[in-house]
């Protein structure tokens, strides 16, 4: 699980990341990012999000946010984190091209787009 100090929890911290339009997706995943950052030592927060309209089933929904959200601890934890830590804040949007998807290609995917940003 991802340590509560890279969550990103409050509504207005998601909003302010979705009203800069930093985005890039990729094969059913979307990555927003956040302002950039201006002192170094700060933390990046995460956010993972898949909607009600992506499917109606919550295990569905809750079955790629964990996917995404693993992948995501992995990529901190080898310390391959690309140009993702000047950002203060990063959402990942799931959408339905990723439902079926393992494991592994989540995972390319997410280091896919770390890279890209």
């Amino acid at each position: 699980m991802l340590p509560k100090q890279y969550r990103l929890k409050k509504r207005s911290a998601f909003n302010a990341t979705y009203k800069v339009k930093n985005s890039v997706h990729k094969s059913g995943i979307t990555l927003f990012a956040g302002k950039e950052k201006n002192n170094v030592d700060e933390l990046t927060k995460v956010g993972f999000v898949v909607s009600k309209k992506t499917h109606k089933r919550a295990v569905k929904r809750n079955r790629l946010k964990r996917l995404m959200r693993e992948s995501y601890r992995l990529i901190l934890k080898s310390n391959e984190l690309f140009n993702s830590q000047k950002y203060m804040s990063l959402i990942f949007v799931g959408h339905e091209h990723a439902l079926n998807k393992n494991f592994d290609e989540i995972n390319i995917i997410i280091k896919t787009l770390l890279e890209r940003l």
